[in-house]
């Protein structure tokens, strides 16, 4: 598909979610996500896998598992349909379908130390309803994402975000100095870091397995001091979400920066692990995590 073709795509399939009808949406989205789970057999074998190990694979019958991967592929399905949805809707009809069940003191208690807060996300749920609702309470959100090629379909998907509430950082060289910035500035800066997206992040234990997940949080955090949560961002009930912020994680200068960074990234995916065991069937990483490092 040659590039303008592809950026007439997304604009045209973005304005077509934004104007169906509720409902409507996410139905035809689950269903066409079931079914390219069952043509994609290596996308199908890498959620199976995925949680399989979130669930904890001893006893895990073979059916329960099976339900719980279609389950999964309807919940990678609402997410592209919420996401696409979203800069259609007020931001008081987000405000009223959002709520932070555990954990909002987290944020405030940040914000008047006035450090910055690093939000560390797995891929649960849709972390875009979360970002704007915290635009609605004045907290706001920078987060960073993977280019995009052509470059007008980056600035379309920014454009989007940033309608929401949401400032949206290319992950480049320039990256790391935007974030220090924010976080200087006394801002929220929200990462996911599930998959380690680069190749070059740290190993940890994660789910029983050695895998690599992204040093970017850690690192900010021992270098700036500020505030390091953990995060999810769940669909429903119905068509609500619902988000949990874990108390701060341990973040303190202790010994060699290398050896601080494995320590503190390494209570992250424990922060993370316990998160997904929340909804498994909403963990939509189609890619191998447990390939070994």
């Amino acid at each position: 598909m040659g590039d303008r073709s592809k950026v007439t795509l997304f604009k045209t399939l973005g304005a077509v979610m934004e104007r169906l009808p509720e409902r409507f949406d996410v139905a035809l989205a689950k269903r066409l996500a079931r079914s390219f789970g069952r043509r994609s057999t290596g996308a199908r074998a890498n959620l199976r896998t995925n949680i399989a190990h979130a669930l904890g694979d001893d006893g895990l019958d073979e059916r329960t598992l099976d339900r719980f991967v279609e389950r999964g592929f309807e919940s990678y399905g609402q997410y592209w349909a919420e996401g696409a949805k979203l800069p259609g809707i007020t931001p008081s009809k987000v405000f009223s379908r959002f709520r932070i069940g555990e954990g909002l003191e987290h944020l405030y208690d940040a914000k008047a130390l006035g450090r910055g807060t690093i939000i560390a996300l797995p891929h649960i749920g849709s972390w875009e309803w979360g970002g704007s609702f915290l635009n609605s309470l004045g907290l706001g959100m920078t987060a960073v994402a993977e280019d995009l090629e052509p470059p007008e379909l980056f600035e379309w998907f920014k454009a989007k975000r940033e309608s929401i509430g949401i400032r949206i950082e290319p992950l480049d060289k320039h990256a790391g100095t935007v974030l220090l910035q924010t976080l200087k500035d006394g801002g929220v800066i929200g990462l996911l870091c599930d998959r380690d997206i680069q190749g070059n992040g740290i190993e940890v234990e994660f789910f029983g397995e050695r895998v690599r997940l992204p040093a970017g949080p850690a690192t900010l955090a021992l270098r700036t001091g500020a505030t390091l949560v953990g995060a999810a961002c769940y669909s429903g009930p119905d068509r609500d979400h619902f988000a949990v912020i874990t108390p701060p994680i341990a973040a303190e200068r202790v010994g060699r920066l290398r050896d601080d960074v494995t320590r503190v990234t390494q209570s992250i995916a424990v922060e993370l692990e316990g998160l997904i065991r929340r909804a498994p069937e909403q963990w939509h990483v189609l890619q191998a995590r447990f390939d070994g490092v």
